[in-house]
């Protein structure tokens, strides 16, 4: 990939950067579990570092980065995660039209019992990202809903 393909690319994630609240809806509580996450760029700006905190012992803190697709049209992404838990797993990410989409279909540092996919869509003014994960256990013939999450930029006007 060229300097400036790359250099696009990351540009493209700048939406991203700044700090967030979260909300998600999982099943197993009537009640939403909030938490924090914050966008920023490391090493020298080649990395997005992506780090959340939950209020909630049922949910992890975690901490990803994200880095340009060797391959691809810099469109294509790929998140490294890392948990709370000891999970650490890679994801395969494109951001494309403020549709952000995170897949996990294939084994890599975590045995793969189920494929993981999150879709999230930003607002138009960029200040909210409405999404939601699902699992297949059927390698992504069939997917169901697992949680809803949504962020609310806390930082910009």
């Amino acid at each position: 990939m060229d300097e400036a393909v790359r250099a696009a690319a990351l540009t493209r994630l700048e939406p991203f950067v700044g700090e967030w609240e979260a909300e998600a809806r999982f099943s197993f509580t009537p009640e939403p579990i909030r938490g924090t996450l914050a966008f920023t760029w490391d090493l020298g700006g080649q990395f997005l570092r992506q780090q959340s905190t939950v209020d909630h012992p049922a949910a992890p803190d975690a901490v990803a980065l994200v880095s340009v697709a060797e391959e691809g049209d810099g469109h294509d992404y790929v998140q490294h995660y890392f948990d709370s838990r000891g999970v650490v797993r890679v994801y395969r990410m494109t951001l494309h039209d403020g549709e952000w989409t995170l897949l996990r279909d294939r084994p890599d540092f975590t045995p793969l019992h189920f494929a993981q996919r999150y879709t999230g869509t930003f607002d138009d003014d960029g200040r909210t990202i409405a999404g939601r994960w699902e699992q297949s256990h059927d390698g992504g013939a069939t997917w169901e809903h697992d949680f809803a999450v949504t962020y609310r930029r806390l930082d910009r006007s």
